[in-house]
């Protein structure tokens, strides 16, 4: 992802992702409701998201729909936290967040189900 997407910009292509494309008026009908933005707020933070290419406007009634999809701002995020925080290092990331957080048996099961599914693939390969 070469579109670096600010928090109020987040929060726009979050209401986008659950949400599907929308007219703006009702993306700040949503975003008053959960941040207390006003209509002029939202629009300028669409403005900026169609500048950068992570929205496009489609007539009739400034129809948005997002152009980048959640998986690949989360992936750009986590790589930019990787790089910034843990030296490019997932296992530091995982130890702090493990050392952090408390984590439900589910969470845990989740969590060695896929180190379990990463280690059959690398076999695989």
């Amino acid at each position: 992802m070469a579109v670096k997407l600010f928090d109020s910009e987040l929060k726009v292509m979050d209401v986008l992702w659950k949400e599907g494309d929308m007219p703006a008026k009702q993306i700040s009908d949503i975003l008053k409701e959960s941040t207390g933005w006003n209509m002029n707020t939202t629009y300028t933070v669409i403005k900026k998201c169609i500048a950068k290419g992570a929205i496009e406007r489609r007539e009739p009634n400034f129809l948005c729909h997002a152009l980048i999809a959640r998986d690949v701002v989360q992936a750009a995020e986590t790589e930019e936290l990787l790089h910034k925080l843990f030296d490019s290092s997932p296992d530091l990331l995982f130890a702090s967040l493990l050392g952090h957080q408390k984590l439900s048996k589910a969470q845990i099961d989740n969590l060695r189900r896929m180190v379990s599914e990463l280690q059959a693939q690398e076999e695989r390969e």
